[in-house]
């Protein structure tokens, strides 16, 4: 199974939105009004990389998993989801992405951060852009059991994945990697969501589920009065994830967390989707900032993990809609085709025996 980058550059179909539908606030929106159906997942609790608190793993199985007598590694591909901000299983593109790589014949797992998938964090730390101790402890628990993984990482989780896969280099357990919208610049992010429409828009719908998740910890009553007159996620980071994380400010949260100055030193094959009208994430790599093993896909448009195609030719946009004309395929699509173009084997269902 190869994981070089191959010679022949990667050439996706490209994302091309009706003129009217190219606002990046529409196309960051929507999407989740058009997504498919939950998938019936498997869930699986693990405990976090600290011993504190319990991880939920749920599985879209392209075929249920038989564990020999020899402990045998099962030798299907698994994809492995890292979601953003407050994401989970149930999240638009989460959905999408299950379906798309179980029509591949590809096993397919959302692993949670902690505080998300339903379950409460018991310790003391939630979850950060930068943890990629805790991305390297979901992957060796996925790795007990599966031969050769793949991983995806969509906004705050494709920060911590790729840079992951930037300092972990050849010993990441990723044998590829897709990263869609993710801010490898936090810094300039920040300062992006302080937009006036950024702000008005999206903080409410980001920070008022952190903020009761941290004020459902053992907190002082100056912690519990700072968190409440938080209005910015920057001020949430500089009050509640800096100091809890072990980081000094919100500024040396963002500098230590960032993936940018990692991708240099990436050895596997590394995808990086964002699109130019992103309203999140501010400054986004170039050619110059990355190793040989990435591959940028900067789009013109497409939003903040949106991507939300009109099909004037009525075909089935997603599982859970035969007649929509709209669907938000095109991530699931092109991170399966990056797959394939780095030499993961599709095993479509039909053709499986076992």
């Amino acid at each position: 199974m190869s994981t070089s980058k191959p010679t022949k550059p990667f050439l996706p179909a490209p994302f091309k939105p009706p003129f009217w539908l190219t606002n990046p606030h529409l196309q960051s929106i929507l999407p989740k009004f058009f997504a498919p159906k939950t998938p019936n997942y498997r869930r699986v609790i693990k405990q976090d990389s600290l011993g504190e608190t319990d991880i939920a793993y749920d599985f879209y199985d392209a075929y249920p998993v038989l564990h020999t007598e020899n402990n045998e590694l099962e030798k299907t591909p698994l994809i492995v989801l890292f979601h953003g901000m407050e994401g989970s299983s149930d999240s638009h593109y989460a959905r999408a992405l299950a379906y798309q790589m179980h029509a591949q014949g590809w096993h397919f797992v959302v692993a949670h951060f902690r505080s998300c998938g339903g379950i409460p964090a018991n310790g003391k730390v939630f979850y950060n852009a930068g943890d990629t101790g805790e991305v390297h402890h979901m992957l060796e628990n996925l790795h007990e059991n599966y031969a050769h993984i793949y991983g995806v990482g969509v906004s705050l989780g494709g920060n911590a994945l790729a840079k992951y896969m930037g300092e972990y280099g050849d010993e990441a357990l990723c044998d590829g990697a897709a990263v869609i919208s993710a801010p490898v610049d936090m810094s300039s992010a920040a300062i992006t969501m302080h937009s006036f429409l950024s702000h008005r828009i999206y903080t409410p719908y980001l920070l008022n589920p952190i903020i009761k998740k941290a004020l459902a910890n053992d907190l002082s009553q100056d912690e519990i009065n700072s968190i409440k007159a938080a209005n910015r996620i920057s001020d949430f980071d500089d009050i509640f994830t800096a100091p809890r994380h072990g980081y000094r400010s919100k500024n040396d949260y963002y500098h230590s967390s960032s993936a940018l100055p990692h991708l240099r030193n990436v050895t596997r094959p590394l995808l990086l989707i964002s699109a130019k009208d992103d309203p999140f994430i501010g400054f986004t790599a170039t050619p110059n900032d990355v190793s040989d093993s990435v591959t940028i896909l900067d789009t013109a448009h497409g939003g903040h993990i949106g991507y939300l195609r009109y099909r004037s030719d009525k075909r089935s946009a997603t599982p859970s809609d035969k007649k929509s004309k709209f669907d938000i395929n095109w991530i699931p699509e092109t991170v399966s085709a990056y797959f394939n173009h780095i030499g993961v084997p599709s095993n479509k269902p039909s053709y499986r025996s076992k």
